[in-house]
């Protein structure tokens, strides 16, 4: 049977964790899935210069962010001049009033969606559904969950939570498909399903991997086809992204693609690579009548104006940080609680929710490295989950919302009363004295340190005195 439907919250990151590591269900799917892309991902790169690349695809990144506002006017300047209307949105809610009203405009009542990580972050389904107007996701792991009343539980890979019988239940269940273990049978299936509500949807919504500032260009990176229908059946398109994924030059796309379809899945390229300049023209016999591009901040402009945590707008969206992550490898996806989970997630959502709410994310993590060392665009993870970190139990003056959250009176007196003995040799001398001669009263239980630790009791004697002996025994 398929997995019960559950309601996970990065609030609960710790308790679902444990649920997580006592299911061998999950821990069976991730770990044959994970081993999988990372196997593949070697594979892709063993002819090229991999390290010189990912410079490039880093140095791409870094100088699109530098020229952001003004890429950013561009991209409209030139959007507009193709026949894309654009749309700044603020936040999320803003974005989803702005695409209701486009909706609402054209007496919609149906929206065939391509994969999209940004309308998960602002629940775009859930608002259309409100306004009346029913929304299908397209691409078949979005489908499966979507199915399941399930969210993501991977950026690129949504329903790799479930493994071949958990999936064939949740369609005989939902859809009436009959129950079978042949993969290209299920697959053949959904396509079946899917395949009338593309012609009859109202309006096609789609993220965008590659928004180009010099051309007005809306790229598309997909295997399955259904974006590519997204954004030509039906008569009105709408383009949804972050204000981040701009790049400067056409030119700037190739190493990138290169890069995201190696790191993502292993392939060297991905079946379909839409690119997006326009509506259909007068001579054209397919493709939508409008085309809209709604760009939604929701934080990113306040990342940005950060010159350590800027580093966070750099990524592609490849999942590779999670793949390789021995946290999310071994809890999955939805144990965050978050759009985006892992690595990623830990560094990007404590700017989108504030850290009130994911303050146990930026600690969830080994800090191994690993997330930093496949990063196809160099993102300093490591670095940044530490400056997380420190943001959330600082004094609460930081650009990230919700700064000094975990601060705790107890500690920070803890740590002055340290500092202040530490910088007094007479009084040291005296505590640890005190300290050494009531040792069995130490306390055995510290809190999570002492989860799966010895708690740690003072000497019976300090090191300075040991000198001390040791010196007058041997008459020095």
């Amino acid at each position: 049977m398929s997995q019960p439907v559950q309601t996970y919250t990065p609030q609960a990151f710790h308790r679902q964790a444990h649920e997580a590591l006592e299911n061998p269900q999950i821990r069976a799917n991730f770990r044959k899935a994970m081993d999988g892309l990372m196997g593949k991902r070697r594979k892709a790169f063993d002819d090229w210069d991999l390290e010189t690349l990912r410079e490039l695809g880093a140095n791409i990144r870094l100088r699109a962010l530098s020229k952001l506002p003004d890429l950013l006017e561009q991209l409209e300047a030139n959007c507009e001049a193709n026949g894309i209307r654009v749309h700044w949105a603020e936040n999320g809610e803003q974005a989803c009033e702005l695409i209701t009203e486009i909706c609402q405009r054209h007496g919609a009542s149906s929206v065939i969606k391509g994969k999209s990580m940004v309308s998960e972050e602002m629940h775009l389904n859930a608002h259309l559904e409100k306004a009346g107007i029913d929304a299908l996701e397209s691409d078949l792991g979005e489908y499966l969950v979507q199915l399941n009343e399930q969210t993501p539980s991977h950026i690129i890979m949504p329903a790799i939570h479930l493994n071949t019988g958990e999936i064939s239940d949740i369609m005989h269940e939902r859809t009436g498909t009959e129950r079978t273990t042949d993969v290209d049978a299920m697959t053949a299936a959904a396509r079946a399903q899917l395949r009338e509500r593309f012609m009859t949807a109202d309006v096609g919504v789609s993220g965008v991997n590659f928004a180009v500032a010099e051309t007005g260009t809306l790229c598309l990176v997909e295997n399955e086809g259904n974006g590519r229908l997204t954004t030509t059946a039906p008569p009105v398109h709408i383009a949804v992204t972050g204000i981040e994924k701009v790049v400067e030059h056409l030119a700037d796309v190739p190493p990138l693609y290169a890069l995201l379809t190696r790191s993502a899945t292993g392939q060297h390229v991905t079946t379909y690579f839409n690119m997006i300049s326009s509506p259909r023209k007068a001579d054209e016999h397919d493709g939508p009548e409008e085309v809209h591009l709604v760009l939604v901040d929701s934080g990113r402009s306040r990342v940005y104006q950060d010159d350590e945590l800027l580093d966070t707008l750099r990524c592609i969206r490849c999942g590779a940080c999670m793949n390789h992550c021995p946290v999310y490898t071994r809890v999955g996806g939805h144990t965050y609680g978050t759009t985006y989970p892992g690595p990623i997630g830990a560094i990007l959502m404590p700017h989108l929710m504030g850290l009130e709410a994911t303050k146990d994310l930026p600690s969830a993590s080994s800090l191994c490295g690993a997330c930093g060392e496949v990063c196809p665009v160099k993102i300093p993870i490591p670095d940044l989950l530490v400056r997380l970190r420190r943001e959330a139990v600082g004094d609460g003056v930081g650009n990230v919302p919700g700064a000094g959250v975990k601060r705790s009176r107890k500690e920070v007196a803890a740590w002055k009363s340290w500092q202040w003995l530490a910088t007094h040799p007479g009084a040291w001398r005296g505590a640890t004295l005190v300290a050494g001669s009531f040792r069995a009263l130490a306390p055995s239980h510290l809190g999570p340190w002492t989860q799966y630790r010895s708690a740690p009791k003072p000497a019976k004697t300090s090191l300075h005195t040991l000198i001390k002996r040791h010196r007058k025994e041997k008459g020095e």
